[in-house]
């Protein structure tokens, strides 16, 4: 774990992509099987153990430690493993429960807030607390990082804080920081997917295309992915494995126009990007990102009859709406919502939100690859499979029938269908290569939609943020006169405008509801958002997608924000 831990914190403080590759490079090269397979599982987000949850480790902490000292600190420092590691008692402190005095509660927490404004005037990544002379010294049994996991695994609910306390009790501050990183996920330390494969791939000199595809076919720890890149084996035989392959992505369009000649257009739906393999008799659902999501659309696991794999948008069935130019048929990604994240699906949620594939691109069928053909070909015996699958639950993405890159641009323009997020640009002749190549597909997202709203609510943010007011809740007025919340959103500001809103936010809060502060409603914000849609769920009756602050609208007086019945016209 003391490596492991040394490789968290480096990450931490370091900025440069190459400099966290050396770094886990390193790592993978000198770090013996199973911890290197576990680490790299868990700084990619490929761990999960369900005992263990944020408010477990709060309520273990409540036994060692005073509860208003714990929330103090974790406001201030903004991370609840963070928090945990440097306020746990260490061996020879463990006999009672650190209390603060009441008379000094106040004192504190008026120490925490100046604290909070010091630090507030800085923007930079925030480096995490160090352990330093907080560490008693005491000679603890050391801890590995297969040990951690296997513990972590095997805990229930009921003796998991008795596990997690037992394993906090063997480590110093920075041992114990790696250990809930590890035990709660979000790591936050840059390190993407990605990245990790392309460390893989330089620690071993394998090609980073063959690492992208074993590894979603091999579990944690890898241990066939690191026997094969050592030289210790073959490269592990996927014929009769339903696998994941990496998704081929787009850039943004930014050149004005594109030849259609050697360009083919489709409309770019609005659901989430799936891939759907059968191979050996098992069907299995891959996420965008990689992760098996079967078990939240079994419908399409049983339709889906034939050994292929196939590239396509994961949508819900909504009503007809654009026409046939548009092809229809997909109900607003704010439906598709009902669906996502559950591990089981009961009746009700099948029959009201019955889910479906627009299918993009065919990448192997009866056992052969064609991602090395042209788009052309692929295009042509998708044409052909499509028919083959149960009509009620995939069909074919249409090509659209533009004459020129104009005829496109204004047909793009006009598309408002609730499901549409834009045009999809691929050239004809381009395989299917992972990752983003550039030249070969665009995307062309529609111009957003724009409102100017009123901020009434604001809430401090996580990590780097923990001492700013960064999340915002925004209204628009109804014809009666009264503020009603529309959306939240954290992004699309610079650092130099958070620090104004963190100070409007203080200068003009007119109450306080637990971490929400409430402020007056005078400050409007121009909101950008892809879509708008109607949703019981909320008291204006609407849902943004995607929102975020364009621009801070001080000129504007608050009564002239939108209505809520403007964004209403705007329901797609």
């Amino acid at each position: 774990m003391k490596r492991f831990a040394a490789l968290i914190d480096r990450l931490i403080y370091t900025r440069s992509r190459n400099s966290k590759l050396a770094l886990i490079v390193d790592y993978l090269k000198h770090t013996p099987d199973p911890d290197r397979g576990w680490a790299l599982a868990a700084l990619t987000e490929a761990l999960d153990f369900p005992a263990v949850k944020a408010g477990t480790v709060r309520t273990l902490l409540a036994t060692r430690v005073d509860e208003e000292l714990f929330r103090l600190s974790r406001h201030f420092v903004g991370d609840t493993a963070e928090t945990a590691a440097l306020l746990w008692p260490d061996s020879d402190n463990r006999t009672e429960t650190i209390r603060i005095p009441e008379r000094s509660r106040g004192a504190l927490s008026s120490a925490a807030r100046i604290s909070g404004v010091a630090a507030s005037t800085s923007l930079g990544m925030a480096p995490r607390l160090r352990s330093g002379v907080r560490d008693s010294g005491t000679a603890q049994p050391s801890l590995s990082v297969s040990e951690a996991v296997g513990a972590l695994a095997a805990a229930s609910r009921s003796d998991a804080p008795a596990i997690v306390a037992a394993l906090l009790d063997r480590l110093d501050a920075d041992g114990r920081y790696a250990l809930l990183k590890l035990a709660l996920g979000g790591m936050r330390v840059g390190v993407s997917a990605r990245l990790a494969k392309q460390a893989f791939a330089q620690a071993f000199g394998v090609p980073v295309d063959d690492v992208e595809e074993l590894w979603h076919a091999i579990p944690p720890p890898y241990a066939p992915l690191f026997a094969w890149g050592e030289g210790r084996a073959p490269r592990p035989d996927l014929a009769d494995v339903a696998f994941f392959r990496p998704f081929m992505l787009a850039h943004p369009l930014e050149q004005e126009a594109i030849d259609l000649a050697d360009f083919a257009a489709e409309w770019k739906w609005d659901g989430i990007r799936v891939q759907i393999v059968r191979a050996a008799g098992e069907t299995r659902i891959y996420s965008r990102g990689g992760e098996e999501i079967s078990g939240a659309f079994p419908e399409l696991v049983a339709a889906f009859d034939r050994e292929a794999v196939i590239d396509g948008e994961l949508l819900v069935r909504g009503e007809v709406q654009g026409g046939p130019e548009t092809q229809g048929g997909a109900a607003s990604f704010n439906a598709l919502q009902q669906r996502l994240g559950r591990k089981t699906v009961s009746k009700k949620m099948l029959a009201d939100y019955p889910a479906f594939v627009r299918v993009y691109d065919l990448l192997a069928v009866a056992g052969d690859d064609l991602r090395g053909l042209p788009w052309t070909e692929r295009r042509r015996q998708l044409e052909a499979f499509v028919p083959r699958l149960a009509a009620s639950h995939f069909d074919l993405s249409q090509v659209i029938d533009a004459k020129d890159f104009d005829d496109l641009a204004e047909r793009r323009a006009g598309a408002r269908d609730a499901a549409i997020e834009g045009v999809m640009l691929k050239r004809r002749d381009a395989p299917y290569v992972a990752g983003r190549r550039a030249g070969l597909w665009y995307k062309w997202k529609r111009d957003p939609l724009t409102a100017d709203c009123v901020m009434m609510y604001a809430q401090r943010g996580n990590g780097r943020r923990a001492s700013f007011y960064s999340d915002y809740t925004f209204g628009c007025w109804t014809e009666a006169g009264e503020l009603l919340p529309v959306g939240k959103a954290y992004s699309g500001f610079t650092d130099a405008e958070l620090k104004w809103l963190d100070k409007f936010v203080r200068d003009n809060t007119v109450d306080r509801f637990g971490p929400v502060r409430e402020v007056q409603k005078t400050l409007v914000l121009e909101v950008a958002f892809d879509s708008i849609h109607a949703s019981k769920r909320h008291k204006s009756g609407l849902a943004m997608r995607f929102p975020r602050i364009a621009r801070i609208r001080r000129d504007k007086p608050a009564e002239e924000a939108d209505r809520i019945a403007t964004l209403r016209s705007m329901v797609t």
